[in-house]
């Protein structure tokens, strides 16, 4: 796909792949050096993968890029909201629930929280209140509902016709949290101050991909983007800003379709389920495991086959359909709205 052609119509099967890669390398970094971290004492594999951080820069800015396969489909800011519900709260409660289960049958007393955090975690919106995660790979949900809130906010009071000035702007507000280390926190997170440029990175890459921008247009802001990373961050992160931009350059030219293939696809298609579900069950697995005289790296195999099969279920028993059916019957609801019509 030439920089300038329109968008092709379904899913792209490039970025799903790097969805899949971006949740393998994240489980291997949890399973093995998080694991470490939090039970030293505990036998585990001879490796440290590093460098956690980049995977989850990545997702970001996936983010920035898939966010308008919504927008440019919604027509108000409830259209949004439920959108987003639909695809993010069912897989997200049953996931939860199932962790704490796990985890109290399992007496793993050290990964649970209190009630009051569990109450609060129903409403995805625990790192608001500044209270702790059922499971730890959660708080990046609270980066993402961030981003929502204010993406619609942009969409609703400026539109996105003229995206890229407004972009600025918000990189401005990212000098600024630098200049000014003692804003508010909840502005901080509700602004995405601290990712900001990668998701601005992935939403310059979707322009480009849609046909709406060429390039060589896009080539200022994108530089504005890398260079506040490079700014704000150490060399490494500036680096993988560097690294993410082209990868999605190379993207939207047709050049990453190699890693389009069906066991990184099908990874990416069930990546959120898999990613909500991996980290306190695979660290419960490999305690037991341990326990039972097995070797770490069983624990470590054990842990990823357990969470690809329950990723698997949650997405195909719960994500997949829970999220249609909502949205079903949103556009039901919204169809009988226009016609003026009582509900039933």
């Amino acid at each position: 796909m030439t920089a300038s052609s329109p968008a092709a119509p379904g899913r792209l099967t490039e970025l799903d792949a790097l969805r899949g890669i971006g949740a393998l390398c994240v489980v291997i970094f949890h399973y093995s050096t998080r694991f470490q971290e939090m039970f030293p004492e505990t036998q585990h594999v001879p490796f440290s993968f590093p460098g956690g951080n980049y995977r989850v820069l990545l997702f970001f800015t996936i983010s920035g890029f898939a966010i308008f396969f919504t927008l440019d489909r919604i027509r108000s800011v409830a259209d949004f909201v439920v959108n987003r519900f639909a695809r993010l709260y069912p897989a997200y409660l049953v996931a939860m629930l199932l962790t704490l289960a796990i985890e109290y049958l399992a007496q793993a007393y050290t990964l649970l929280i209190g009630p009051v955090a569990i109450l609060a975690n129903l409403t995805m919106l625990e790192g608001f209140a500044f209270l702790p995660e059922v499971d730890g790979a959660y708080w990046t949900l609270t980066v993402e509902i961030g981003f929502y809130v204010s993406m619609i906010a942009l969409w609703k009071f400026a539109g996105l016709k003229r995206l890229e000035p407004m972009l600025l702007g918000w990189l401005a507000l990212r000098w600024l949290y630098e200049l000014w280390p003692d804003m508010p926190e909840r502005i901080i997170m509700l602004l995405v101050l601290r990712y900001i440029p990668f998701f601005i990175i992935g939403m310059l890459s979707y322009r480009v991909w849609a046909g709406r921008r060429r390039w060589r247009q896009q080539l200022p802001y994108a530089a504005a983007a890398v260079g506040t990373v490079a700014f704000s961050e150490t060399v490494d992160v500036a680096i993988a800003a560097g690294v993410l931009l082209a990868t999605f350059a190379l993207l939207i030219r047709g050049r990453l379709r190699f890693i389009a293939i069906k066991p990184l696809t099908w990874l990416g298609g069930i990546s959120y389920s898999f990613y909500l579900i991996h980290q306190h069950i695979g660290f419960v697995v490999m305690l037991r495991t341990t326990q039972a005289g097995y070797g770490p790296w069983t624990g470590f195999m054990m842990a990823i086959v357990v969470a690809l099969v329950l990723g698997t279920l949650v997405n195909r028993a719960v994500e997949r359909p829970a999220g249609e059916a909502i949205l079903r019957w949103w556009k039901r609801r919204r169809t009988v709205a226009a016609l003026g019509v009582a509900p039933a």
